[in-house]
């Protein structure tokens, strides 16, 4: 558009989120028009559905076309053409609630179960509107039931050509319900489902293919973010071991993240870090760390180690295994503050807690307390530095004739 010859565009005509001229313009229940896209695109990613510019809380989440409002820009864009501005199209009708309602009701027959996942899929993966009316359609109870009935009959399938289909029965639903970026209360009545969908996405990341495994865990961390503490508390050893082993398979960078997290989120709850640990995960931490070369998942791997190491079975396995304490200092100073601190909390929690003569004397022959010294003399926080004097203090007996600890701490260091 020629700069000399603007045209003003009417304030009503552009979207309060993006504040550009609305293409498909719709109205909420709180009666303010949005651009079908941008409002879209807020409320699958706010955690709590209001509307953005009254606040208040959406009491009706279809949107309602606004005809006339379009009709008005359709025609303020022709009028305006001489000035570079382009018409917009009329946009196509948006998959009804009855639509989707008749695809879920044919999906209970069997010779059309396929055919209506292929179309679910596909709508899901290409139809931002159509996910939050899946939802109050029912779509979630629908799937989640699918996926247990196919999860619990995959071990029943003698036929090769039965045991596919029901493969890829609880692939296709699977797919279809994480990628409808649930709503709170959606992740919420999965969690609810009497601990019997958990089991079956457990069965899922034991033996489904890799990419139903990473989106068995992705909906797993999405679930448990939002569980309440007896949902947590109550999880079988099962379910530790097989997500321990979709951390070790290390099927995605997002899959194991996602895993990272959940065991994060999961492990101060009752018994959950000791059944971790006993699942292998503090092993294999380590050897992940080996040769981890990304920051943020450095940091969580460490978050996590430092979890399980508050219980002495953590901490009897970082020590049992023969790299444990060796990869945990060489991650001080290496990837970032966070992970410096997380490295360092270990080190102190074993120091505190495990540390025996000949784990003292491992420790100084690793080079541990060369590195503490270091921390001591560079810029890398209060904190860090404290429970770094904490720890050369702790092992004084041992470390005193150690070249490198500072003079200033040698006068506490017991003669």
């Amino acid at each position: 558009m020629d700069n000399n010859n603007e045209v003003e565009v009417p304030p009503f005509f552009l979207c309060p989120i993006s504040l550009e001229i609305m293409r498909d313009p719709v109205t909420l229940s709180t009666g303010i028009t949005y651009d079908r896209e941008s409002i879209e695109t807020w409320l699958s990613t706010s955690k709590n559905s209001l509307c953005p510019i009254t606040k208040r809380p959406i009491s009706d989440m279809d949107l309602t076309p606004n005809h006339n409002l379009r009709r008005l820009i359709q025609s303020w864009c022709t009028l305006n053409s001489s000035h570079g501005i382009e018409r917009i199209p009329t946009p196509k009708s948006p998959i009804s609630k009855a639509k989707i309602a008749k695809i879920l009701r044919d999906a209970e027959k069997p010779q059309l179960q396929q055919k209506c996942l292929r179309w679910l899929r596909s709508i899901v993966s290409h139809n931002t509107s159509a996910k939050r009316c899946m939802e109050a359609t029912g779509a979630v109870e629908f799937l989640a039931s699918l996926i247990n009935t196919t999860s619990q009959n995959q071990s029943l399938a003698l036929e090769v050509g039965s045991l596919i289909d029901i493969k890829t029965t609880s692939d296709d639903s699977l797919y279809i319900l994480y990628h409808l970026q649930l709503s709170e209360l959606g992740l919420k009545s999965l969690v609810a489902k009497d601990s019997a969908f958990t089991e079956s996405l457990t069965r899922i990341m034991q033996r489904g293919p890799y990419e139903s495994r990473a989106y068995a865990v992705l909906l797993l961390k999405s679930m448990f973010e939002v569980a309440e503490p007896m949902q947590i508390i109550t999880l079988r050893q099962e379910f530790f071991a097989e997500a321990v082993q979709v951390l070790h398979d290390q099927i995605s960078h997002q899959a194991t993240k996602a895993t990272l997290k959940l065991l994060i989120n999961l492990c101060p709850w009752g018994r959950n870090r000791i059944k971790a640990v006993e699942s292998g995960a503090v092993s294999v931490l380590i050897e992940l760390l080996f040769d981890c070369s990304d920051r943020r998942t450095s940091e969580l791997m460490l978050m996590l180690l430092e979890m399980l190491c508050q219980c002495a079975e953590g901490r009897s396995e970082l020590l049992r295994h023969g790299a444990g304490i060796a990869v945990v200092s060489k991650r001080i100073l290496r990837v970032s503050q966070m992970a410096s601190e997380r490295a360092v909390r270990i080190l102190l929690s074993v120091s505190k807690f495990s540390a025996t003569a000949s784990v003292a004397q491992e420790m100084l022959q690793l080079g541990v307390a060369a590195k503490l010294c270091l921390v001591l003399q560079v810029d890398c926080g209060r904190k860090i530095k404290e429970k770094a004097i904490e720890i050369l203090k702790l092992h004084a007996r041992v470390w005193k004739h150690s070249p490198c600890i500072p003079s200033n701490l040698l006068s506490s260091y017991p003669s």
